[in-house]
């Protein structure tokens, strides 16, 4: 088949969570010998220069670089329109001009659109099977941003919550097909009502990549994974260090946390004060920070579809603490292969729990990974991605 693969990241290089799925994707269409194009969004010269790596794994691919105030002043002039101002943000008249010449040039069998900030480009195609993987309803994630802003911060996140969850609904029925990351986003979805044929496939984890260690790990230290510069990593660390980590050193004198990823807002980076706390910033490789720690902790209170850096550090065989907002973006068993928590009560006894008892820590290690091999394997996922692709070429037909 010749597909056109439209996504608001561009998928490469596989670094974070907008870009792993879609790639993953990609890649497995390739491989299948379909004819692959993509079409993306960059946001600066860094990430243009490292998009050319994708021409490994697709036939063609064309993007634009974001104009960032350009953009702003989109999302801006949308706040008195009934269209959402995320959906303007990836707006790019440019990259909407390339993709309707691809589809006067080649006769393509399906389009394929991984999130629907970026659906617009193609909702009105007709003729061609279509498929829209939501990933996650971002409309609900701005619901529940409003609930941790003051106003009047609170009512324009509800306010764009309300008007994304009526553009998802509306762009659903311009579609053959719809998809999510999660069952739990899955039912979001159907809770809408829209009137077309949907289904779930889960996020994978590069299990080779991503194993497990037989150096030893420090039983003093946890760790968090994740880009700063993300309000929900940012939240969660500034909580989990003012109420929990104070209850775990008052037992556990000595406890340290490591906080690992880029781009620390100041306020994350005035967190190394404490003298429980490492902010590292950036680094080259996350592994080793999270094979040398005792438990990996994922406290998110702001959290839709799958978090990654719960499935790399249980496929790394290290055992994970994690909200209960999170945990449903895993396809696994709390108290069996991970444990929740929704209290400072309940992450400090989890914690502890790991911390204090090596053999727990090693029940749960050797159960996540298993998890991870048998319900998130990419080669599984994408099988599934085909088979669901089927279905979308059958409903299309009716």
């Amino acid at each position: 088949m010749n597909i056109l693969y439209v996504c608001h990241r561009f998928p490469y290089p596989p670094t974070r969570g907008g870009k792993i799925r879609p790639f993953n994707m990609i890649r497995h269409l390739s491989r299948q010998g379909h004819n692959v194009i993509v079409a993306s969004l960059t946001r600066s010269d860094e990430e243009s220069r490292e998009a050319q790596g994708i021409r490994d794994y697709c036939d063609e691919f064309i993007f634009e670089q974001v104009n960032k105030p350009v953009a702003v002043l989109r999302m801006v002039g949308s706040l008195s329109t009934t269209s959402p101002a995320s959906m303007g943000y990836f707006y790019s008249p440019r990259l909407k001009s390339r993709i309707d010449a691809l589809l006067a040039e080649h006769r393509f069998d399906l389009i394929f659109v991984h999130c629907s900030s970026v659906a617009p480009y193609v909702a009105d195609v007709l003729g061609i099977p279509k498929m829209l993987d939501f990933g996650d309803m971002d409309s609900q994630k701005w619901l529940i941003y409003s609930k941790f802003r003051r106003f009047p911060m609170s009512m324009g996140y509800r306010l764009e919550s309300t008007k994304l969850q009526q553009a998802e609904v509306a762009l659903a029925k311009k579609f053959d097909f719809c998809t999510c990351t999660t069952k739990a986003e899955l039912n979001t979805l159907n809770s809408f009502g829209v009137p077309v044929p949907t289904d779930w496939f889960p996020n994978g984890v590069d299990t080779e990549y991503f194993r497990p260690t037989e150096k030893p790990y420090d039983p003093d230290v946890i760790s968090f994974i994740g880009r700063m510069d993300y309000y929900p990593n940012q939240q969660c660390m500034l909580s989990f260090c003012k109420d929990v980590m104070p209850a775990i050193c008052k037992q556990r004198p000595g406890t340290k946390l490591w906080i690992v990823g880029a781009n620390p807002s100041r306020a994350i980076r005035d967190l190394g004060r404490l003298p429980y706390v490492t902010v590292t910033g950036s680094v080259d490789d996350v592994r080793p920070y999270v094979y040398r720690s005792a438990v990996n902790v994922a406290p998110l209170t702001i959290a839709r579809g799958t978090q990654n850096k719960v499935l790399e550090a249980m496929a790394m065989g290290v055992p994970v603490v994690t909200s209960e907002q999170a945990a449903g973006g895993v396809d696994a068993v709390p108290n069996e292969h991970f444990l929740t928590a929704s209290t400072r009560e309940g992450y400090r006894d989890a914690v502890l729990r790991l911390l204090e008892n090596p053999k727990d820590r090693e029940q749960f290690a050797r159960r996540g990974r298993a998890r991870m091999l048998s319900h998130h394997n990419w080669e599984n996922s994408m099988n599934q991605l085909s088979l669901l692709i089927e279905k979308c070429l059958a409903a299309s037909r009716c």
